[in-house]
């Protein structure tokens, strides 16, 4: 398979901390891949680095090919690479029929009209209920959003990310903090999320690591330290060493 997102000898360093050390890394186009580490291994810099909210002190990456190192994280959704956070980013006083609303009108090109086209555009109407459907978000459409179960507000957010229609989708700890009756349907609409999007997920939940990914890359202080199958992974004796058997999960 071709790799629809790389690094080349990725650094990023941070006076005389070296918090990504010359990562070369590729994901492949309609991957389910994982990215683990101990705390303080990289991983948020290693996305904030992909993602462009960092720059890179030195190396390079390429999505579809072309360099996009210097290109602002703006852009970078635009090109189809989009992200979700650890912690949630909503608004809690907007409804989620208004947060989709806005996501969706944007994408289409409506901009800050998005309150007069939605209910009155069928293209946008349509993605906005295709998308609750899909993120299981119809009954709560027009809740507010800082009264939703944290796990609907962990889908909200997703739904988000996935109508900016990302060709690349990271992300990040999407379970932290859910609580556990709650968990078994966010992470099945995870695992229902399109073949043609290539996704990358950070997470510390090895159950959920290792019921979701093919793929999965290890990072030790800021290095490479192991990139392989489930299997390579979770039998290779170094990886139980650092991560899978002692020391924190981060």
């Amino acid at each position: 398979m071709s790799a629809v997102l790389e690094t080349n000898a990725l650094v990023k360093k941070f006076g005389g901390i070296t918090a990504t050390n010359s990562v070369t890394f590729a994901l492949e186009k309609g991957a389910r891949h994982a990215l683990i580490g101990p705390n303080g291994a990289g991983k948020t810099t290693f996305i904030n680095l992909l993602t462009g909210v960092l720059e890179p002190t030195s190396g390079r990456i390429s999505l579809d090919g072309k360099d996009i190192t210097n290109v602002k994280a703006e852009a970078r959704v635009k090109m189809g690479l989009v992200r979700t956070f650890q912690i949630n980013q909503l608004f809690a006083g907007m409804t989620p029929l208004q947060a989709l609303g806005v996501a969706v009108s944007e994408r289409q090109g409506h901009g800050r009209d998005w309150w007069r086209v939605v209910g009155t555009k069928a293209s946008v109407t349509d993605e906005i209920v295709e998308v609750a459907e899909r993120f299981r978000l119809t009954d709560v459409l027009e809740e507010r959003t800082g009264n939703l179960a944290y796990g609907k507000q962990r889908l909200l957010e997703i739904a988000l990310a996935f109508a900016c229609k990302p060709r690349v989708l990271l992300l990040d700890e999407p379970a932290a903090g859910v609580p556990e009756a709650e968990r078994a349907e966010l992470l099945e609409t995870i695992a229902r999320l399109p073949d043609d999007v290539s996704i990358l997920l950070i997470e510390h939940d090895m159950d959920l690591v290792f019921s979701f990914a093919k793929k999965i890359t290890v990072l030790v202080d800021g290095t490479l330290f192991a990139d392989g199958t489930v299997a390579e992974i979770s039998n290779d004796p170094r990886v139980r060493a650092v991560y899978l058997g002692e020391g924190e999960h981060g």
